[in-house]
């Protein structure tokens, strides 16, 4: 009898998967925190795997103590002020502050931004530092101190980051052989928390596309479609290690390195740094910015006034919405058009390894979201992570795959690690054929990069156009 992926994957994987549907059953949907949060809270409150009356109230029990929401802040005050100990979970964020020489912390359930810290903690969980990041706090309370002139303030002792246990990868890897490719996709498209069902087997290759930039070392990605296709979804909900910002003005200090401070921006301390709302974006001193940006898209390093050489693997992925005409289709050949200016130079698109058409995708509905089986978001986020320092994918496409139809160096770069993001995603045990290989990982990165190709030629004749293919390497 033929096992469908979801009864593969709770023999195989076991207690690293869940129900994907237990967050709507659990009704936990009403408070604003990620997926992974949500089923780290459910899957450690069932019933045998199973949301019933006890979970549900066991699940009550534990957001009203750990998860408070903000209308008892000041009952929570209270309680800190007479010397009961507190553990949060929350969206803690640490900055630094050089006229105290200390370290501040937010507590936003508690609309607290003077809160302080020990200053092991951030040495431990660097992530704190301007990134906010979902764990559990134990909070003390401090009473002034007259005699040093210190005001009471709240103290976080203790601290514990939403994660989960150790992952085996040579396991997670190995299990991959119990799978068709057809079921192993399911599962991660599942496990990212859509319905495979709900989309063709085209439209679950771009899903699994968005995965690319977290698995994948300096992956630069721009996702183009109309409101409502979840491109922010998963960079939301998925992973720890992922800091999305929507529209608005960026800093140079944020983004990269504050001199003042001398703390490392978000692309040091995040494996993919999301711009959502792109079309919104705009930079503090943006000839700076756009600058550095340049330099680190190319070379994954920047450095700002003179300052030491800075290097980071974070990929950067641009999400924005782009009109599109009655056919589902945008309706200009420029699709940077309605995009910022920067955007809109051909020496940065050309940096972008690869364009994901999102105007492809249908907007999410109802039967778009995952009711089956699929890994744990927890579990699945650090799973992600661990592969992005794993070794051999690359040297594995450049051994059995050609790219033909052009020469250039950015090209081959492209396609090349766009590729090893989907080997790593697909076929993370390296159990494949050469076709296999051209047909789910070469030849999807080559549409990718020929997207940008496109643009490039349109909107600068300096760029020829070409038509890229792949195939095996016959040497």
């Amino acid at each position: 009898m033929t096992l469908s992926f979801e009864q593969k994957a709770l023999y195989y994987y076991d207690e690293v998967c869940i129900n994907k549907g237990l967050m709507r059953q659990a009704s936990i949907g009403s408070q604003s925190v990620p997926m992974y949060v949500g089923e780290w809270i459910v899957s450690r409150h069932m019933t045998d795997g199973r949301i019933d009356d006890a979970a549900r109230k066991r699940m009550r029990d534990f957001i009203n103590k750990h998860l408070p929401s903000k209308d008892r802040k000041e009952q929570l005050k209270s309680q800190l002020k007479n010397g009961q100990t507190l553990l949060i979970l929350d969206t803690y964020t640490v900055e630094v502050n050089l006229r105290s020489d200390k370290y501040t912390l937010r507590i936003p359930c508690l609309d607290d931004n003077k809160a302080t810290i020990e200053g092991y903690i951030v040495e431990k969980y660097p992530l704190l530092l301007g990134g906010g990041v979902w764990g559990v706090g134990r909070l003390e309370y401090q009473p002034p101190n007259e005699i040093e002139h210190l005001p009471g303030t709240i103290h976080m002792v203790d601290f514990r980051p939403m994660q989960a246990a150790t992952i085996d990868m040579d396991l997670f890897c190995e299990q991959r052989q119990h799978f068709t490719l057809e079921e192993w996709r399911d599962l991660l498209v599942s496990s990212m928390g859509y319905n495979p069902a709900a989309y063709t087997p085209d439209q679950l290759m771009f899903l699994i596309t968005r995965l690319i930039p977290i698995v994948q070392e300096r992956v630069n990605l721009v996702e183009l479609a109309p409101k409502g296709t979840g491109k922010s979804f998963v960079y939301l909900n998925l992973s720890r290690y992922v800091r999305l910002i929507s529209g608005g003005k960026v800093t140079a200090a944020v983004l990269f390195h504050n001199n003042a401070t001398n703390q490392s921006g978000l692309l040091s301390r995040f494996d993919v740094v999301v711009f959502d709302e792109a079309q919104s974006l705009s930079f503090d001193n943006p000839n700076e910015v756009i600058g550095v940006l340049k330099d680190y898209l190319e070379s994954g390093s920047f450095s700002r006034g003179g300052k030491q050489q800075n290097i980071a693997t974070s990929g950067i992925v641009i999400l924005a919405n782009i009109p599109l005409d009655a056919n589902g289709y945008p309706r200009s050949e420029n699709l940077f058009a309605n995009l910022p200016e920067f955007l809109r130079e051909t020496a940065f698109i050309d940096r972008i390894h690869g364009i994901l058409p999102g105007w492809k995708l249908p907007r999410i509905q109802e039967e778009s979201i995952s009711m089956s089986v699929g890994f744990k978001a927890d579990f699945f986020g650090e799973v992600l992570h661990n592969l992005r320092s794993m070794a051999g994918y690359e040297d594995y496409v450049k051994a059995h795959g050609s790219i033909i139809g052009t020469n250039d160096l950015r090209d081959h770069n492209a396609i090349i690690r766009l590729a090893a993001g989907y080997l790593k995603l697909l076929f993370p045990d390296l159990r494949l054929s050469t076709k296999e290989l051209v047909d789910y990982c070469l030849r999807p990165a080559a549409s990718l990069r020929q997207l940008v190709r496109n643009q490039l030629a349109a909107l600068d004749p300096e760029y020829k156009r070409v038509v890229i293919d792949v195939k095996p390497r016959s040497d």
